[in-house]
């Protein structure tokens, strides 16, 4: 049976749980060892062996719960830019050759990161245009520095849905003394509430090929982002391995690993408030967020 990592909330304390496919929440008991994601993944040695071997026949439905962001606090939040050939190509630009190395921005981890269902909440809606991106994010199970390509893969621990919400309006400035300081990322990427993120986490191991997953982004309902992560143009485990040659990857960090065309930007749309985002990621679920002001 197929199952997510999600973090709900009933009446009390968040807890750690599981999502079916058929959209039930269960809560084994063998989860009550961990008190939340993050020491779950802190002990992610263990607990892949764990969650292989679980007999959901009996495991406790959950009922009323209210997903959370699956993992609510992660230690870092990398995200990789222009990682996708045709989005590229929709913002008029050319593909990298083969000496390009992937580069990252960071977003804040406490405040950007918010749930499956929570509104994405916009300010300045004029002057920021906020745009969507749907993403594929990795989750790290196993820290390193300086991970080689060839085991970049052992060290994650799941994925998820996600979408790297974006105020292009203020991507770039105009009031600088030189050109080197045109472009602000923290001012456009950083804003509260700009990375939903979930249903869950899948974790790796029943993820057959990640780099073979349709993903797919609506804005009421009507499709703007349908790719596959083979548009990619660093690897799932290339980014893992070259994140890791700038900072110490910990378990519980995020990579987003960059968006496909069909972004708002290319044509001049952005988000409103009443607007609806659903993002989809073959066989990891999807998330749906109101926008709100």
């Amino acid at each position: 049976m197929s199952f997510s990592l999600v973090t709900y909330r009933t009446d009390g304390e968040p807890q750690l749980g599981l999502l079916l496919s058929d959209g039930s929440v269960v809560a084994p008991p063998e989860l009550k060892q961990w008190a939340g994601m993050l020491e779950l993944f802190d002990d992610w040695g263990a607990a892949a062996g764990v969650l292989e071997g679980l007999d959901l026949s009996g495991a406790p439905l959950v009922a009323g719960a209210a997903l959370l962001a699956p993992i609510r606090f992660p230690r870092k939040v990398l995200c990789a830019g222009i990682n996708y050939r045709k989005h590229i190509r929709e913002m008029g630009g050319l593909e990298p050759g083969p000496s390009w190395r992937p580069f990252f921005f960071m977003k804040p981890p406490t405040t950007t990161v918010v749930g499956p269902a929570d509104p994405i909440v916009v300010r300045d809606v004029e002057n920021a245009r906020y745009d969507w991106e749907a993403e594929l994010a990795v989750v790290i199970g196993t820290g390193g520095r300086d991970i080689p390509l060839e085991t970049a893969r052992t060290h994650i621990a799941g994925y998820a849905v996600a979408n790297d919400v974006t105020a292009r309006g203020y991507h770039k400035r105009t009031d600088v003394p030189v050109d080197a300081f045109v472009y602000d990322w923290f001012a456009s990427k950083s804003i509260d509430g700009s990375l939903p993120m979930g249903p869950g986490i899948t974790p790796a191991f029943a993820v057959a090929d990640p780099q073979a997953l349709r993903m797919r982004l609506w804005v009421n309902d009507e499709l703007q982002q349908d790719e596959s992560t083979a548009d990619m143009i660093c690897t799932i485990d290339e980014l893992v391995a070259a994140a890791s040659k700038i900072v110490t990857l910990e378990p519980g960090d995020v990579i987003c690993t960059g968006t496909p065309a069909g972004v708002g930007a290319g044509r001049g749309l952005y988000l409103r408030p009443g607007d609806l985002v659903r993002v989809a990621v073959e066989g990891l679920g999807e998330i749906t967020n109101p926008v709100e002001t």
